[in-house]
């Protein structure tokens, strides 16, 4: 999976157009760390996320928001109700970043559904 962010700026950059945008490879492996990306992000790339990780068999997922303010961890909790492939979730332990992060459970695909399409934002 793959997002788009941009690059911070710097002095010796050039002005930004809309293509200055990188590619940001994200591993498919139960965990999404938000702290890379743009609270206006979030929405789309749980969801898309969630997905991809159902997709390969990755029911138990770590998402880490962050303590802060609270405001990433409120969006999150916002989404998942809204995914019908999510089972259930819950803060995370103390261990496993406490209420900086959350633990969702996805609904095992379907037998003979491996190739589902991608979810749209809810």
């Amino acid at each position: 999976m793959s997002r788009r962010t941009r690059p911070p700026p710097s002095e010796a950059s050039a002005p930004e157009t809309p293509f200055d945008e990188d590619v940001v490879e994200i591993p498919i492996d139960g965990n999404l760390d938000l702290h890379l990306f743009q609270p206006r992000e979030v929405k789309e790339l749980v969801t898309e996320y969630l997905w991809a990780c159902r997709q390969k068999g990755l029911l138990d997922v770590r998402i880490v928001h962050g303590k802060g303010t609270g405001a990433l961890r409120k969006t999150v909790h916002s989404v998942l109700p809204r995914l019908s492939t999510v089972e259930s979730f819950r803060s995370a332990e103390e261990r496993d970043g406490g209420w900086g992060a959350t633990w969702v459970r996805l609904k095992p695909l379907p037998p003979g559904a491996e190739q589902e399409d991608p979810p749209r934002e809810p």
